[in-house]
């Protein structure tokens, strides 16, 4: 059985949580998320808990954990939500927003213009060069670093590039003049 799949989740003062069949909605004080659960997956509400337990006769051990996890990032995203925090290294290198657009110069011979997906923001600190992706739900602001990220993936020799304020950057040595 699945051992983070068993924990409760504890439901925090100010979050609503509706059940309808297998649908789950999430409303607390910076928004609301919906999820489909998985039909082998069974979400029970006791007191200011939930439980997530695998139905009868069906194998879901694994499920069970990943969808226990999914729901408490939902609770977590509505009450706090979630950040990442993307740093540019490079000379000439820059990000503005305008609107709902993240601009980035990257070096590139134009200039890349990326939409926001709607309930993501983006803050960005022109002096030390980073750039905040924030928002509630967990899956987009990470799929959208991400995305920020694949503009220019930092490389190895000079370490330029976009890079998550946590990534250390496995640096190479460059040629060698042969003599």
């Amino acid at each position: 059985m699945s051992r983070i799949g068993k924990k409760p989740i504890s439901i925090t003062s100010g979050v609503k949580v509706t059940l309808d069949g297998q649908n789950i909605k999430v409303e607390g004080p910076k928004g609301c998320l919906e999820r489909t659960i998985h039909e082998q997956i069974e979400v029970k509400m006791e007191a200011d808990q939930l439980l997530i337990s695998s139905r009868v006769g069906q194998p879901g051990a694994a499920l069970q954990g990943l969808f226990r996890s999914l729901i408490a990032n939902m609770v977590d995203g509505v009450t706090s939500g979630f950040s990442k925090v993307l740093e540019i290294n490079g000379v000439g290198y820059r990000a503005e927003v305008k609107g709902s657009n993240l601009n980035l110069s990257l070096g590139y011979s134009h200039p890349i213009e990326y939409p926001l997906p709607k309930g993501i923001t983006a803050e960005v600190e022109p002096k030390a060069n980073t750039i905040t992706v924030s928002g509630i739900d967990k899956e987009l602001v990470g799929a959208t670093a991400a995305k920020i990220r694949s503009f220019r993936e930092p490389e190895p020799y000079k370490g330029k590039g976009i890079k998550y304020s946590d990534e250390r950057i496995m640096r190479k040595a460059g040629k060698t003049g042969a003599k």
